[in-house]
C-alpha cells in the first residue's frame, strides 16, 4: 500500500477502549454493538431527528424573525412542498429501476413523504391546522393504498421514503391536538410496508445500508419497536464504521461480515479503486460526493436521533468518524486542490444540504473545531432538501443548543 505523506494523514482522538483495541489488533470488523447502544426504556416523543426541545427553538426563533431560521423557514414554505392544495399520488406498487427506469411512483412517494414532513414543521411552527391536516391528508393517502416496493432499487427507495414519513409522523402524532384516526393505519404501512424491507440492510454501496438503518431506527422508534431499534442500531454500527476510514483502524478500512470483502484487492475495488486510506475518506468519496453526502446524513441523522432517545454516540467512534468524513469531503467541496493519491487527483463535488445536523452537534454542542464544515454550512445557508431523504436541517437543526 503506498501510504499518503505524514502531513495528511489526520490524527484522531482516541474515543472509545473499542477504537484502541481495533488499532492494536488490527482487526477489520467492528464487535456488536454493546448495552449502552440498546433501545430506550421509554421512547421519547416527537424523538426522530428532531425533538420537541429542537421544535421549541426553532419555532420562537422564527416568530422572532431571527436568521438563519427565518430565512430557511421561508425557503421551506415558499416551496411545492408545503402548498396545501398539494394532492398526494399514491401506488399500491412502487416500481424503482436502476438510475430511476423505470420510475413508477418513486419520485411521487418520495416528494410526498417529504411533504408529509415539510408540512408537519409547518404546522408546528406557525399552529395552523390546516398544515397538519393537509400532513395526515398525505400520510391517509398512501397508508390506504401502499403494498410494496419492486425493482432494484426497491431496498434504497423504501429507505429513502421510510426515513421521511416516521419524522412527519412522529410531530403530527404527537403535537396535533387536533385528530387523526388513521394513525393505526399508517402505523401498520410502516410496519408491513418499510421495516421488514429496510431492516434486512443491504450489502450494496454503503450510502443503502446507512439509508436503509435511518428508516429502521426512525421507525422503531415510531412503532415503540425496541427489538427492531437495537437490530439496526447494531447494523448502524457495523456500516458506519465500514463507511468512514481512520488510521486507527489500521491499513484497510473495516467491513461488512457479510460481505466477504477477505482480501485487500477486493477492499479497494469496493472503495472505488482508492488504494491510499486516510481518516476521513469513505467508501465513496471517489464514487461521487452526493453518494458521500446520503450516507454522512443518514449517520448524522442516526446519531440525532439516538441522542434524541438517550444514548449520545457523538462521543463515541460514530462522532468521530462523523466529524472526520465531514472534514474530509468539505476541505474538497470548498475547492481545495485534489492530491494525485486521492481519487486519481479528481473528485466529483455535490455533496448536497448534509452538513447542518452533524456540525451543530459536534461543533456547537461539543465544541469540537470543525473549520471547513464550519465554512461550508455557513455558505450553503439555508440548507434545502435533496428531493429524497434529507430537508430544511438549517431550519430544524442550525446552531440549535437544545
Amino acid at each position: 500500500m503506498t501510504a499518503a505523506p505524514p502531513h495528511l494523514r489526520s490524527r484522531t482522538r482516541p474515543v472509545l477502549l473499542l477504537a484502541l483495541v481495533a488499532a492494536l489488533t488490527g482487526a477489520l470488523l467492528l464487535p456488536r454493538a454493546t448495552r449502552a447502544e440498546a433501545a430506550p426504556t421509554a421512547f421519547a416523543h416527537p424523538g426522530v431527528t428532531v425533538s420537541r426541545a429542537q421544535l421549541d427553538f426553532t419555532r420562537d426563533k422564527v416568530l422572532a424573525g431571527a436568521q438563519p431560521w427565518k430565512g430557511a423557514y421561508d425557503q421551506m414554505t415558499a416551496s411545492g412542498y408545503a402548498s396545501l392544495s398539494r394532492t398526494p399520488k399514491p401506488r399500491a406498487t412502487v416500481e424503482c429501476g436502476s438510475y430511476s427506469n423505470p420510475n413508477y411512483g418513486c419520485t411521487d412517494e418520495r416528494q410526498d413523504a417529504i411533504a408529509a414532513y415539510t408540512d408537519a414543521l409547518a404546522w408546528y411552527i406557525t399552529r395552523d391546522p390546516r398544515y397538519a391536516q393537509k400532513a395526515i391528508e398525505i400520510m391517509d393517502a398512501w397508508s390506504a393504498v401502499i403494498r410494496s416496493h419492486t425493482n432494484s432499487n426497491a431496498p434504497l427507495q423504501t429507505g429513502w421514503a421510510g426515513s421521511s414519513w416516521p419524522k412527519a409522523a412522529e410531530i403530527i402524532k404527537y403535537t396535533y391536538t387536533g385528530s387523526w384516526p388513521n394513525a393505526g393505519r399508517f402505523a401498520t404501512m410502516l410496519r408491513d410496508v418499510y421495516l421488514p424491507v429496510v431492516i434486512k440492510g443491504s450489502n450494496s454501496n454503503g450510502n443503502w445500508e446507512l439509508s436503509m438503518m435511518e428508516a429502521a431506527v426512525g421507525i422503531s422508534v415510531f412503532l415503540e419497536d425496541k427489538a427492531s431499534y437495537d437490530t439496526a442500531m447494531a447494523k448502524f454500527r457495523t456500516r458506519t464504521a465500514a463507511y468512514v476510514y481512520l488510521e486507527s483502524d489500521g491499513a484497510l478500512p473495516k467491513t461488512v461480515p457479510s460481505q466477504n470483502l477477505n482480501t485487500r484487492d477486493k477492499i479497494v475495488s469496493y472503495w472505488q479503486g482508492q488504494s491510499t486510506f486516510v481518516t476521513g475518506l469513505t467508501q465513496e468519496t471517489c464514487r461521487d460526493f452526493t453518494h458521500t453526502g446520503y450516507g454522512i446524513s443518514a449517520i448524522s441523522h442516526i446519531a440525532e436521533t439516538s441522542r434524541i432517545q438517550g444514548q449520545d454516540l457523538y462521543g463515541t467512534d460514530v462522532g468521530e468518524r462523523l466529524r472526520q468524513a465531514l472534514g474530509f469531503q468539505s476541505k474538497y467541496e470548498l475547492g481545495a486542490a485534489v492530491p494525485t493519491w486521492l481519487c486519481g487527483g479528481a473528485v466529483d463535488r455535490g455533496l448536497g444540504p448534509v452538513t447542518e445536523v452533524g456540525y451543530n452537534a459536534l461543533h456547537n454542542r461539543l465544541g469540537v473545531a470543525m473549520t471547513n464544515t464550519q465554512a461550508l454550512t455557513q455558505q450553503n445557508r439555508p440548507a434545502g432538501t435533496n428531493a429524497l431523504f434529507v430537508a430544511w436541517e438549517t431550519l430544524t437543526h442550525g446552531d440549535n443548543p437544545a
